[in-house]
């Protein structure tokens, strides 16, 4: 990918990030972090990292959490804990897009659109990590 491409993504995510850290959470934000998360994911799968995949199942619960807290009471709220979580996934996704050639990211953003067409509940394999409140 051009330099261009790849600091406009980056730019784009991270400011999601950065809004949500500010307390300006909505909708599209979180989308745009769990995008970011799944791209990573698949990016990974084709080569690209190595992170555990507990990581990846800990964005996907923090938007979860995020989301039913929303639709339940209208509160819109990343969890603090989630922030370092999406930290390093947005680190570990810049690399990728810096790295990865431009047929790994289109085929990364393929599985994402099938992946969201489609009706599973999670494309990271694995059970769910339990929730536990904050104490």
């Amino acid at each position: 990918m051009n330099s261009a491409s790849v600091s406009v993504r980056s730019l784009t995510h991270h400011l999601a990030l950065a809004a949500c850290r500010g307390g300006t959470v909505s909708e599209s934000l979180l989308n745009e972090l769990i995008r970011a998360a799944y791209l990573a994911w698949f990016l990974q799968r084709a080569g690209y990292g190595n992170e555990p995949r507990e990581i990846f199942k800990a964005a996907e619960l923090a938007i979860e959490i995020a989301l039913a807290r929303a639709h339940q009471t209208g509160e819109w709220i990343l969890p603090d804990d989630a922030v370092p979580i999406f930290e390093i996934l947005l680190t570990l996704h810049d690399s990728q897009l810096a790295t990865a050639p431009l047929h790994k990211v289109t085929s990364a953003e393929r599985q994402l659109l099938a992946f969201l067409s489609g009706s599973a509940n999670s494309p990271i394999p694995g059970a769910p990590i339990p929730h536990r409140p904050a104490a």
